[in-house]
């Protein structure tokens, strides 16, 4: 009857604060439940038994089928992109191949209306590989053009579904003549939402993201954070034949770190 009395009438029976605190930890404790049990029964889980990215960082590295010239750059099927977070305006970017060298960097500017992301052989910067431009300064679906900066021609775009990604990140991959031919979604709705509401969870709980391109895996990504930088290992050893662009995934792998990077 108390129960039911301090409902009818809150202010004549108000409960004390720590059970309001109680209360409210229990509340979002079932939240996350139910969450993981629906992103367990609808979505890819950690715990199934489909195969899971390897734990190392870098899987060995292959030579690309499509274009026996292809840059050295261009030759991996993994890197690691390495992102300081202590950088007060802008941020920097280092490309490292499977044997820790840098082949790839970039000196994110801040306070720019339009991301303009230049990607050169290292940190003089003299030389300009790739571009990653937004198309619009502000737009929930952005689309990011990847130019070869070496020839100026246009490799693809990047289109980030801006309303989902609000749950759970997902991207088209669009080839030069903006025909969606894949997709990078992150892999579990679930997780998604308990690292962008529990932030701390991000620590432990890493992002992993799915690579297809023709309805074929290609491989994917795996974000790790810590307070001094942020780490994507970029996987891409189930593209044996070559199909998926170098030049577009390591632009994926920047713009994850860089556009996904924010909302957390």
């Amino acid at each position: 009857m108390n129960v039911i009395y301090s409902c009818v009438h809150p202010v004549a029976h108000a409960p004390s604060s720590p059970y309001i605190e109680y209360s409210i930890c229990v509340t979002i404790a079932l939240s996350i439940f139910q969450l993981i049990f629906r992103g367990f029964m609808n979505n890819p889980s950690p715990f199934s038994n489909q195969p899971a990215m390897s734990s190392s960082p870098l899987s060995p590295s292959l030579p690309i089928q499509h274009d026996k010239n292809a840059p050295a750059v261009y030759r991996f099927t993994s890197y690691l992109i390495r992102r300081k977070v202590l950088k007060l305006i802008g941020a920097a970017f280092f490309v490292d191949d499977p044997s820790g060298n840098v082949v790839m960097y970039a000196n994110q500017k801040g306070f720019k209306l339009k991301e303009d992301i230049r990607l050169y052989t290292g940190e003089d910067m003299q030389t300009e590989l790739l571009r990653i431009s937004a198309r619009s300064w502000f737009d929930m679906n952005s689309v990011y053009d990847v130019i070869d900066a070496t020839n100026e021609t246009k490799v693809g775009a990047l289109k980030r579904k801006g309303w989902k990604s609000m749950m759970q990140d997902e991207w088209e991959i669009l080839d030069a003549q903006d025909r969606v031919m894949g997709t990078i979604k992150e892999e579990s709705l679930a997780l998604a939402l308990i690292r962008r509401y529990i932030e701390i969870t991000a620590l432990f709980l890493p992002q992993k993201y799915d690579i297809q391109v023709g309805g074929r895996d290609m491989g994917g990504f795996q974000q790790n954070k810590n307070p001094l930088m942020i780490k994507l290992a970029c996987d891409f050893s189930g593209d044996q034949n070559g199909v998926f662009d170098r030049r577009l995934g390591i632009a994926a792998g920047v713009l994850l770190c860089a556009i996904e990077g924010k909302q957390n």
